[in-house]
């Protein structure tokens, strides 16, 4: 073996001749340093890591108990194996030592053979454990590399499903990933509120932001005579496109089925789907629900929804400037709206109109 690639021993020892009879047992497959001093040897230490530290106790200024401590509760040192070698036999010493974290304690006089055994078979074990640690680091990192990849399959299936039914009404272009973003930037702002700052988690609004694409999942059940009717539609054909809600909720709960534990995203999927053309004062539907009943989710949807339907152009109105949609938004505080809802709203509304410009259907679109 080359001296380069020689396992390092550090002997810590105030006597010279311990230290020779130490490097003469080992210097031949082991590069063998020394230090004659506790405080000599943290400054060996704090340069170069040795492999494995021998480590007399009866020293002065600083004796062995005190460098091993101080070893031990350091991150950069505390795995590296310690072998008292001492003169102090008492079995209290002993216990004393290995208390403190060391490895395995030798009595002088030094048995040369014993000291081999023991030394290759400590550097043998710490070769393993290192090895096992760098295995588990592998395997976390691809288990976070692996559910990343999972994390980012979900998303894009979430956009994708949204994408279908939205590709159902031409109009639409970007509105989902429009949506999407002003519910995160709305869910963030309100998170700021004691009413909601437990619950607003960042994981909780992750999700929001993931299951706001399937808002409108369930519109892929409605006829295309009612989808894309370019005029008023009747009051039977309005009951109908009001079913969406419904069929949206039940898509998404038969999914859910088909795993074993529910998922906050498709909670808040079904909750968005369902209940995101609820009212505050109780004049939505499906249900009729009205303030607290109707989820933060869906009344947070709510929001996003209309701000985007406003600035967006239909083919029964046009395009409304980001000016006037605030000032429907406004409006609708306490009748369509949570209020602190739309206070929240006021505070990030250029944040929305940066969306929406960022993702408009035609450059220039948005006023």
């Amino acid at each position: 073996m080359s001296e380069g690639s020689k396992q390092t021993v550090l002997a810590v020892d105030d006597t010279v001749a311990n230290i020779d009879v130490v490097k003469g047992v080992l210097a031949q497959d082991y590069l063998v340093q020394a230090a004659l001093s506790g405080k000599m040897a943290l400054k060996i230490i704090e340069k170069h890591k040795p492999d494995l530290i021998l480590l007399d106790i009866m020293m002065p200024e600083m004796d062995g108990y005190e460098v091993c401590k101080i070893l031990k509760s350091q991150a950069e040192t505390k795995d590296i194996p310690i072998v008292f070698l001492t003169a102090k036999s008492q079995e209290d010493d002993e216990t004393k030592g290995l208390a403190l974290g060391a490895v395995d304690y030798i009595t002088k006089p030094i048995s040369p053979p014993i000291l081999k055994e023991r030394v290759k078979n400590h550097l043998i074990l710490q070769a393993s454990r290192n090895l096992l640690t760098r295995q588990n680091e592998i395997l976390e990192e691809r288990v976070l590399e692996r559910t990343s990849q999972l994390s980012e399959l979900q998303d894009v299936a979430m956009v994708a499903m949204g994408a279908l039914a939205e590709s159902r009404d031409p109009e639409t272009g970007n509105h989902i990933r429009r949506t999407q973003r002003y519910v995160k930037v709305l869910a963030t702002e309100v998170a700021k509120y004691d009413k909601y700052k437990a619950f607003l988690t960042p994981d909780v609004i992750t999700s929001l932001y993931k299951s706001a694409p399937l808002h409108d999942i369930g519109k892929v059940g409605i006829e295309d005579s009612i989808l894309l009717k370019p005029g008023k539609l009747t009051d039977e054909e309005f009951e109908e496109m009001k079913r969406h809600t419904t069929y949206g909720r039940d898509a998404l709960a038969a999914a859910e089925q088909s795993i074993e534990s529910a998922d906050n995203f498709l909670i808040f999927a079904k909750e968005i789907a369902y209940s995101h053309q609820e009212k505050w004062d109780g004049s939505g539907y499906p249900e009729g629900l009205s303030g607290q009943d109707i989820p933060l989710s869906a009344r947070i949807m709510a929001v996003a929804d209309v701000y985007d339907a406003l600035i967006s152009k239909r083919v029964y109105k046009p395009a409304f400037s980001h000016e006037k949609a605030v000032s429907i938004i406004m409006e609708g505080k306490g009748s369509h709206f949570e209020p602190l809802l739309v206070d929240c709203f006021l505070v990030i509304a250029d944040d929305f109109k940066q969306v929406a410009k960022d993702f408009a259907d035609k450059e220039g679109e948005i006023q």
